[in-house]
């Protein structure tokens, strides 16, 4: 088992990485407050591993709530059903929230403990790739709005995160993909070594190295966890984690929430990035070429979907959280592993961007 910490003063954290940590009570124990314990999944994790995490907190009074799968569901009607749970079970400020699965579940039972009661406390317990290297990882929590991705949310750190690797084998293929292009995105804005890695190890990643994968986690929850120690609420530095989620989260607001997975917006919104870039005289034409290569080799789309055409992704652009005095701003890219914020681009360089990627060009 690999720990790390999440340093942010009171309020930081470890993550825990490793094999059949479901299991250790020992482990997960000093991290529950109060007697009582709500455990989030949704109708596909649930079968698989619920009754091995109600064995684990056996000794407290457990609940569960079980909710829709898919990013789709990831709103307010469906947050509702767990303070309907809460409610209904007369849960007290001191209690424990328990999210298992992947982003989407992580993310709307953070938003339930940062709100219900003004906040309680809450384990982060993923089971997918994504959210094992970046979702769970950080307090960002949220839920959708049919006009913008995450756009309510609250900033609620977790008590600890468990990353079981053994969650890893009911994985589908589309999605350890997904979670693969989060892992990408860690090595072109900060740690280029990483990067290089990975374009040497991607076909060990695919077929699902125990080692590989255990080094893959590892180190981007590393990447991830000094970002949000060097700043937890996204006033500088931590913003270049959203590389590609610009242009990602439109995709996936314009296509209807799940359609795209959010690794798949992620990936193209990152090649758009560093087309942008390039145009820009930011970015070499060989630096892109890898970029092009490593999305292909990762199994993500290339191409935004044929209806994403400029005036579309301009709407859903608008209304993205990184949006400053009016301005939309971007992640882009001087060199692999070495990002900039910025809102000071060409309209007419944007507009060539996102017609080169179009799906019918």
């Amino acid at each position: 088992m690999q720990t790390l910490n999440v340093d942010l003063g009171e309020r930081s954290y470890p993550i825990f990485i490793g094999k059949d940590l479901l299991r250790q009570t020992e482990l997960i124990e000093p991290y529950v407050i109060g007697h009582q314990v709500m455990i989030v999944s949704n109708e596909t994790i649930a079968p698989l591993y619920l009754e091995k995490v109600k064995n684990t907190f056996s000794q407290y009074e457990v609940h569960t709530c079980i909710l829709p799968d898919g990013e789709q569901y990831k709103n307010l009607e469906v947050v509702n059903q767990i303070f309907d749970a809460l409610l209904t079970n007369r849960f007290e400020r001191k209690c424990t929230l328990v999210a298992l699965g992947g982003g989407v579940i992580g993310d709307m039972t953070g938003f339930a403990a940062a709100t219900y009661q003004r906040g309680v406390a809450f384990i982060q317990i993923p089971t997918t790739l994504l959210a094992q290297v970046d979702s769970s990882v950080g307090g960002k929590t949220g839920v959708n709005h049919e006009l913008g991705k995450n756009m309510i949310g609250a900033f609620h750190q977790p008590q600890c995160v468990i990353a079981d690797t053994d969650t890893l084998d009911t994985l589908d293929d589309r999605q350890l993909s997904a979670g693969i292009a989060e892992v990408i995105k860690y090595g072109l804005i900060r740690d280029k070594e990483f990067f290089t890695w990975l374009e040497t190890n991607m076909q060990k990643l695919l077929a699902r190295d125990p080692a590989a994968l255990a080094y893959t986690i590892e180190r981007s929850c590393q990447n991830k966890a000094e970002v949000v120690a060097e700043d937890e609420k996204e006033g500088g530095v931590r913003a270049t984690l959203n590389l590609g989620h610009t242009f990602g989260h439109a995709i996936e607001a314009a296509t209807g929430y799940g359609n795209w997975l959010h690794g798949e917006a992620v990936g193209t919104g990152m090649l758009m990035a560093g087309d942008l870039s390039c145009r820009m005289s930011m970015l070499t034409e060989a630096d892109v070429h890898r970029i092009d290569n490593i999305i292909d080799a990762a199994q993500l789309p290339t191409r935004s979907p044929s209806k994403m055409d400029y005036d579309v992704f301009m709407k859903y652009m608008s209304v993205d959280k990184k949006v400053e005095a009016g301005a939309i701003r971007f992640v882009l890219l001087k060199a692999i592993g070495k990002s900039v914020i910025t809102s000071d681009y060409d309209p007419a360089l944007l507009r060539q961007t996102i017609t080169a990627h179009h799906a019918n060009t």
